[in-house]
């Protein structure tokens, strides 16, 4: 919470709203001077003379997060179908201000398709992070994956997103479905569609190709990859794994695509000739603060799990959840 904006200011102490200290998070007793670098911080005056109580009426800490924001992978097209591209990917530093509340929205992976019909499969759902004062960071949903249509016709292309879905491929003359496009500064574009198979979905890593999907990218907090493209299905010859970071599995003659990797933001896999795609995966928000600021303060605990990483704390949401910095 916020200093009181006016009447007593102490240094020390244990009083909410009049203790510097404890608007640190540091122990009441703290041996601390107006000339510390977090107390000029929180008082706004890098250099030159702090007036007391003044210049701390009203001020709150803030501290700097790093996160990694991953919406919904892409659903795979069926029949011939093509890959779910990868849900888009963010990662950068925010300033958080302590007892304000963050929300994290985690995006769904879009269904796979039987093929039943010409059309391409859904695309996956945005995740985003907000609260006050930050800009709302939004990551956007993997394009579905495009798939085969009836002789003569051709191949759905596939979706645009956070990384593009794979465009169909076709069972005869007729022209393949073009890949969808992806996010610049999320993802990359899936691959158009070719003879008897699905093209890839992209990653955020890398393009689609042929029917292979684009790898995602390595997190910076947690080492793990997400947002991987999902691969084609194929009519003939074996299915390829989708791209590194959760991307499904392309699926085979005798067999569907898989779906995309939970909490990954994978896409699906397109499926084999009149079988089904793979789902795209669900997204995900990492977020990694100092632990000596860390208040401990988050919900519901199905959705949100937190692990200590040397000097920082990394709060993790596998579904919507809150942080209160």
């Amino acid at each position: 919470m916020a200093l009181n904006p006016s009447g007593q200011i102490s240094l020390n102490g244990t009083t909410a709203g009049e203790s510097i200290a404890k608007e640190l998070r540091q122990p009441g007793t703290a041996q601390l001077s107006l000339n510390d670098a977090d107390v000029r911080a929180l008082a706004g005056v890098p250099t030159g003379q702090i007036v007391m109580p003044t210049d701390f009426y009203g001020k709150s800490l803030t501290y700097t997060a790093e996160y990694v924001v991953v919406a919904g992978g892409g659903g795979g097209g069926g029949r011939r179908g093509a890959g779910g591209g990868g849900g888009g990917y963010l990662s950068s530093t925010v300033s958080l201000v302590g007892g304000a509340t963050y929300t994290a929205t985690i995006g769904g992976g879009g269904s796979g398709i039987n093929g039943a019909s010409p059309v391409s499969a859904p695309s996956g759902t945005n995740t985003s992070f907000s609260g006050t004062p930050i800009t709302t960071i939004t990551s956007t949903g993997g394009g579905g994956g495009g798939q085969s249509t009836p002789p003569g016709s051709p191949g759905t292309a596939g979706r645009p997103g956070g990384s593009g879905g794979g465009g169909g491929g076709t069972n005869g003359p007729a022209n393949v479905g073009a890949g969808g496009t992806g996010t610049p500064g999320q993802g990359n574009d899936g691959a158009a569609g070719g003879s008897q198979r699905g093209g890839g979905g992209g990653g955020a890593g890398a393009a689609g190709s042929a029917r292979q999907g684009g790898n995602g990218l390595q997190s910076p907090i947690t080492s793990n990859f997400y947002s991987g493209g999902g691969s084609g299905g194929i009519n003939t010859g074996s299915p390829l794994a989708g791209g590194t970071g959760g991307g499904g599995t392309g699926g085979s003659p005798t067999g569907a695509g898989t779906a995309g990797g939970t909490n990954t933001g994978g896409g699906g896999g397109g499926g084999g000739p009149a079988l089904t795609g793979g789902g795209g995966g669900s997204g995900v928000v990492i977020l990694s603060v100092p632990t000596a600021l860390y208040s401990g303060t988050y919900g519901p605990p199905a959705n949100v799990s937190v692990a200590p990483s040397g000097s920082n704390t990394i709060i993790t949401f596998t579904g919507t959840g809150t942080y209160t910095a």
